[in-house]
């Protein structure tokens, strides 16, 4: 992949290539770790693969969210709020009053990376769960 820049004082333009990325450069935990603790737990990436497809209401969630607990579904919404990858709404047309959850652009953003996350998972999961099997096995 090359890369276009315009050189100063009417040069023709100047194909270069990116640099490299080195690994050092890849770990930069102290800006991305913060990062990946709000969006990479469990609960955040199933919650917003559940808004990917359409927005939804709390106990909508909750009920495609199996095993989730009321409190912990409560934080992990406020906290994708609190990101910017989810909007809370108030939804005063409804008797009672209700809330609806929505994905923002932000949010969106996400849906191609835990696509492939899935996907992986589908593909690869037969083979952690023999690992974890054999790794079992031997330690009894």
């Amino acid at each position: 992949m090359s890369v276009i820049f315009e050189e100063q004082a009417g040069r023709l333009p100047v194909t270069r290539r990116p640099k490299a990325v080195t690994a050092e450069a890849l770990i930069d935990t102290q800006r991305a770790r913060p990062i990946l603790e709000q969006i990479a737990n469990k609960w955040s990436v199933l919650i917003l693969t559940v808004l990917c497809t359409r927005p939804s209401r709390f106990n909508e969630i909750m009920r495609r969210l199996d095993g989730i607990t009321h409190k912990a579904l409560a934080d992990a919404l406020k906290r994708l709020e609190r990101n910017g990858l989810i909007r809370r709404e108030v939804l005063t047309t409804t008797t009672p009053v209700g809330v609806e959850y929505t994905i923002t652009p932000l949010g969106s953003s996400l849906r191609q990376p835990f696509e492939a996350l899935y996907a992986w998972s589908m593909t690869y999961g037969p083979e952690i769960e023999k690992a974890q099997t054999e790794y079992d096995r031997a330690r009894d």
